[in-house]
Parts: structure tokens; sequence; C-alpha cells
């Protein structure tokens, strides 16, 4: 049994990296670079690096962010939804052991994803990526998080679906259990001590299914 489990975001319990992925090609391609997805997955998803970076020709690159995260945000207002289990499987977990979330997302764009998601009150605390200095795959964002919560790395979850997640979180110390989705496949997780195939083997897995 573990003392605590942090949650990744994107991906885990929001379906939204696609939308990501739409707003930075769209944003690239008003400038005059095409962004194909494998580029998206290998740059922004396995080594959480901005994709904008290819605009290097770009007189105004600050531009091309602003008009990317006004495509993003109006994306999740529109099209962000939550993953099928995800509310049964924090529902059978809820009240058993502490959790929280664990994101590189801007907590503006965060809060817009979750509007009306209804998964924030089964967490105790959110880190979003005003919360730490280096981000993943960095291992700071999970050490921040046992720190708050007061446990151990060693004793602590992390649920993550994409390589650099899962770097973070073993390099803080942490147990991994993968969920990669599609847009993550190929990803090196062999740093995971688990790979499940979704959500919903995680209560067995942790032998906390209902009584």
């Amino acid at each position: 049994m573990f003392d605590g489990i942090f949650w990744d975001n994107d991906g885990v319990l929001m379906e939204t990296e696609h939308l990501y992925y739409q707003a930075n090609a769209e944003a690239l391609a008003q400038a005059g670079v095409e962004l194909s997805l494998e580029e998206f997955c290998r740059i922004s998803l396995r080594q959480g690096e901005s994709v904008l970076d290819l605009a290097v020709n770009v007189r105004d690159t600050e531009e091309v962010r602003r008009v990317r995260d006004e495509i993003y945000y109006q994306l999740l207002d529109e099209e962000s939804r939550v993953y099928p289990g995800v509310l049964d499987t924090l529902e059978r977990l809820h009240g058993r052991l502490p959790m929280a979330i664990v994101t590189s997302c801007r907590r503006e764009n965060f809060l817009q994803m979750h509007r009306e998601s209804g998964l924030l009150g089964y967490f105790d605390f959110i880190l979003t990526r005003e919360d730490y200095v280096a981000s993943k795959p960095d291992p700071e964002p999970y050490r921040t998080a046992c720190a708050r919560a007061g446990l151990a790395p060693g004793r602590c979850l992390a649920i993550e679906d994409s390589e650099r997640g899962v770097i973070s979180a073993s390099r803080a110390g942490l147990v991994v259990a993968a969920i990669p989705g599609d847009m993550n496949r190929g990803g090196d997780f062999g740093a995971a001590r688990w790979l499940l195939d979704g959500i919903h083997e995680l209560p067995k897995l942790l032998g906390l299914e209902r009584v």
C-alpha cells in the first residue's frame, strides 16, 4: 500500500493532448511552419520542450505563442473531456489515501479544462506549472508534491502517460504506473513499475476495489 497518489493531468485524467497539438499546429501554420504529429509527440510529449522553437526564422515568436495560447484556450472550452473510467476510479480511491495532481499545464488552462470536469474535489491539492521552476522530465514537480504532502517519495505512486512524466517521477524517487495513450506510444517507459491498459486497472492493482 502507498501513502499517497500523484496524478498527471493531460493524457491521464483529461483528454486534451490532441487539442494542444492542434493549437500548436494551427499557430505555427499561420507563421509558415508545418508541424507534424510525429514532431509534436517527440518534442513536446517525450522531451518536454516547446515546438514553437521550430519557428526559428519567424520575426515575432511571441506573437505565435499568443496565437497558440488563444486557440488552445478556446479548444479547451469547447472540446476538453474527462477520460472514460476516471470518475469511477477516483470515487473508489477517494478518502482512502491522499491524492494530488502534478501537471505541467499552466494554471489558466488547467482551470479552463476543469470548469465542468467534476474532478477537482477528489484531490487534496493541485500543482500547476507556476508552482515549480523546472518542468518534467526534471524531478522537481514530484519532489515539490511530496514535500507539500509531507510524504516520503518512495512511499508514493505517480500515474503518468508520457515518457518525460515517468522520468520525472522516477527520478524523484516515486513508484510509477504508466498508462501510455495513443500519442505516447513508442516512448521509453522502462522506469515505470507497471504499464496499464487503462485507469480502470488501478484500484485492483492497489487492492482498493469496492467491498
